[in-house]
């Protein structure tokens, strides 16, 4: 039977909201208004094309999960992985290992550094040839600690940083990889050379890592056993964004790029954490290093994340995918880019994306 509808001219309001069939998760609404001139009466297969053009918020999302199949899946922490309560949600701890199990590759990629994130990441039980890449992509491990890449900061460029940053200093940690067989550090993994204001902005994370953390003054004296492989400063986000200018500063006196400097912010604590990384390093240069590797396409590479330091796999990755609760200035990013949005970290978004990638 063909259903007939008698029309001649519409104009027809749509709004759009998109439901994820699972959770009733709302996913996508927008507002569409459309016109529609039939002379004739017309089948309801040319209405069903007429409402497939109308609504591109819904091609869109069909389309998320239409592209080349995802063979490897890297997935942020904090914000991302993590739900507030600083905990893996039971879903996301299933739809990974059901990720593994159907052979697509896992991987952690996380501003913290590896032993830090194994402290969150063991009840996962991912396979221990997972791979983590750590302190924002100057590390590369896999979850049974083996090393597979690493790169530290030069250390006449980190001396001269230290002086140039003479300001922030009572917020600077040098972070060194003293990562043992079993996967811990060792005392000495952080510097710092003062204490007070660290306490001050970031107290759970010193209080979390306060038998790593040595005190050294001047911060100087550090550098003369090891390099480092990040430096990091935290504090306000307008006390953050003047250090960035004034790193900016530094990286046009160096006669070759020394660092590279990126940004996690949380706007509703008033929070934001700047890391100084070797020149080169990346998530997403670590990740399309490893995925070069292990033989796998950009294309073929889903990444999710939530704050400004995973933008750069976010670019990498052939599949986009950021957090509903990401920082807005990226949620409106991730707008312009046509990258899919899913469900808060408290909504297990990555599970959401990940049962879609395994159904698809």
């Amino acid at each position: 039977m063909i259903l007939m509808i008698p029309a001649r001219c519409f104009l027809i309001s749509i709004s759009i909201l998109i439901i994820n069939q699972d959770t009733d998760a709302e996913l996508v609404q927008r507002p569409l208004t459309y016109s529609l001139e039939c002379s004739t009466p017309c089948p309801a297969a040319r209405w069903g094309n007429f409402l497939r053009r109308a609504l591109p918020a819904a091609n869109n999302v069909e389309s998320m999960y239409m592209q080349k199949r995802v063979r490897m899946i890297a997935v942020d922490i904090d914000g991302t992985l993590l739900n507030s309560h600083g905990t893996i949600s039971q879903r996301n701890q299933a739809a990974l290992q059901a990720a593994e199990a159907a052979g697509i590759q896992v991987v952690v990629a996380t501003g913290r550094r590896h032993s830090y994130a194994m402290h969150v990441l063991r009840p996962l039980e991912l396979h221990q040839h997972s791979i983590v890449i750590s302190s924002n992509g100057t590390v590369t491990r896999t979850v049974d600690a083996a090393l597979l890449d690493r790169t530290h900061l030069q250390t006449e460029a980190t001396l001269q940083l230290c002086a140039h940053l003479r300001e922030y200093r009572n917020t600077l940690v040098l972070t060194f990889d003293r990562v043992g067989a079993d996967g811990e550090d060792a005392r000495g993994a952080l510097v710092v050379e003062h204490l007070e204001e660290l306490n001050g902005s970031i107290s759970r994370w010193m209080q979390a890592n306060a038998q790593y953390i040595e005190h050294v003054h001047p911060i100087e004296r550090a550098l003369l056993a090891d390099t480092p492989i990040q430096a990091m400063l935290c504090g306000t986000v307008a006390r953050m964004q003047m250090a960035e200018q004034l790193l900016q500063h530094f990286q046009q006196t160096q006669s070759a790029p020394a660092i590279e400097v990126h940004r996690t912010e949380y706007a509703e604590r008033d929070l934001s954490i700047v890391d100084i990384l070797p020149a080169g390093c990346s998530k997403g240069r670590a990740l399309l290093r490893l995925a070069a590797e292990r033989g796998v396409n950009a294309a073929e590479i889903m990444a999710i994340g939530d704050n400004w330091n995973d933008l750069s796999m976010l670019e990498a990755a052939g599949q986009s995918v950021v957090m509903a609760n990401a920082a807005a200035g990226l949620q409106k990013l991730a707008a312009d880019k046509g990258w899919a949005m899913t469900a808060t970290n408290d909504e297990d978004g990555v599970a959401h994306v990940v049962e879609q990638a395994l159904r698809a």
